[in-house]
């Protein structure tokens, strides 16, 4: 749940409420990404009952495909999709606490100084890593839960609180121009939901993972659902379609109409606290993609480096600090942000498909990895619900490279430069010791 819940569901909502203008439509889309989200989590369930070791989708791209496509997806994880999006969660959190204290000082310096302090803190180990993550997990979802209380109290108890009408329920008629609307409000929404995955990067490090990471992962999705869903309806029916498009702070929105401007700072202090819970998160969990690269030859064997009493991969995560901190510092985070969904989704729907990889080698039974062996938990529905994760997955690829061609032509360019990469050091890698 920490790694789903950021700063998106704060924010999000008013992007889809300017792409579609009912109280069914907008519900529809965060209902919809919940169970494309939900599906997500029941085939990741199966993959890391697969594979219950470090790494999480590069171990799973790597076996299914080839070691290439592995360092792929973790060279996109370091400048695309981890760090990207870390860094722009970074400046938010500086955004915020310059309103309470300290405004004198830059923001990019502020955002700087919260991840050095995070990265040092999972450098301590897992569980203390860990345990500042479920802290901020627990303080996010009470913001969310406070907004969806008060806000229910004042839709419930106040005559003057605004009822938005639920008629039409579409506010085109069904055509293509409604399906291409729809798949748009679906950037927004499925870059609110994402960060499950992030639970089996660390699969090696959690008690019996067979058992409690498919659990995990379904739990956890399911409470983000409902939690999504009832904010939405308290930002609809509090602000209205028009009135949630208006702004780009929902949630203080509906605070303010509450409690009045004393609410509207407690959830802006919220807002804060929430992202240096996805901050904590990105560093407790990434660094563990890069951990398994190293390992495997195709990044530093430094980087494979733990520390000898709490085991934490302390060369990863410090990697991840300091492509963070450059990020911030150089300023390209919002452009990054941008296109941060184009590579997440490319590779979700890519790791789905090693569903269908793995059971075709069980099924045949030779020629399947020791690591990647036969699943005690299976995908519900499958092939039909892994088939419709993996299209919707390049659907939303698709959609975010025809509206943001420049930013998500960088970030292909940013994945093909990996490439050479690759081979570059997957050949020294296979160099015998003392050769020229």
């Amino acid at each position: 749940m920490g790694g789903i819940v950021g700063s998106g569901i704060f924010i999000n909502p008013y992007v889809v409420a300017r792409l579609v203008h009912t109280p069914a439509l907008i519900l529809g889309a965060w209902i919809a990404g919940g169970a494309l989200a939900l599906i997500g989590a029941f085939i990741y369930a199966e993959l890391a009952d697969r594979m219950p070791k470090v790494g999480g989708q590069y171990a799973y791209l790597r076996e299914a495909y080839h070691p290439a496509l592995g360092f792929l997806s973790g060279w996109a994880s370091l400048l695309v999709i981890g760090s990207g999006g870390a860094a722009a969660v970074a400046v938010t959190f500086a955004k915020y606490f310059r309103e309470f204290a300290f405004n004198a000082i830059p923001e990019n310096i502020i955002a700087v100084l919260v991840v050095v302090a995070l990265t040092i803190i999972n450098c301590l180990g897992v569980r203390m890593g860990s345990g500042v993550q479920s802290l901020f997990m627990v303080l996010r979802i009470l913001a969310i839960t406070l907004v969806v209380g008060w806000g229910a109290w004042f839709f419930f108890s106040s005559p003057a609180a605004p009822h938005a009408p639920w008629h039409p329920l579409v506010d085109r008629p069904a055509s293509f121009d409604l399906l291409t609307v729809m798949g748009a409000t679906m950037v927004p929404v499925m870059f609110a939901y994402g960060g499950w995955q992030t639970s089996n990067f660390i699969a090696s490090e959690i008690r019996e993972p067979r058992k409690n990471l498919p659990r995990a992962l379904l739990l956890g999705v399911l409470g983000i659902i409902g939690l999504y869903v009832s904010v939405n309806f308290i930002y609809v029916q509090a602000l209205g379609p028009a009135g949630l498009a208006g702004t780009t702070t929902p949630a203080s929105e509906v605070m303010r109409l509450a409690l009045g401007e004393r609410g509207a700072s407690l959830i802006a202090a919220a807002i804060a606290i929430s992202t240096i819970g996805f901050l904590s998160q990105s560093l407790l969990t990434y660094p563990r993609v890069y951990f398994a690269m190293a390992d495997d030859g195709v990044l530093p064997r430094g980087i494979a480096r733990v520390h000898s009493r709490n085991r934490a991969p302390v060369a990863a995560i410090a990697l991840q600090g300091i492509v963070i901190s450059a990020v911030v510092l150089l300023g390209t985070y919002e452009q990054i942000l941008s296109y941060v969904v184009v590579m997440d989704w490319l590779f979700f729907g890519l790791a789905a498909s090693c569903v269908f990889i793995f059971r075709r080698r069980e099924k045949h039974g030779a020629g399947t990895p020791a690591s990647a062996g036969d699943a005690d938990y299976r995908v519900p529905g499958h092939p039909w619900t892994t088939g419709i994760f993996v299209a919707s997955s390049a659907l939303i690829v698709l959609d975010t490279i025809y509206k943001y061609p420049r930013n998500a032509g960088v970030a292909l360019c940013i994945l093909l430069v990996g490439v050479p990469v690759y081979f570059l050091v997957s050949g020294r890698a296979r160099r015998p010791a003392g050769a020229e």
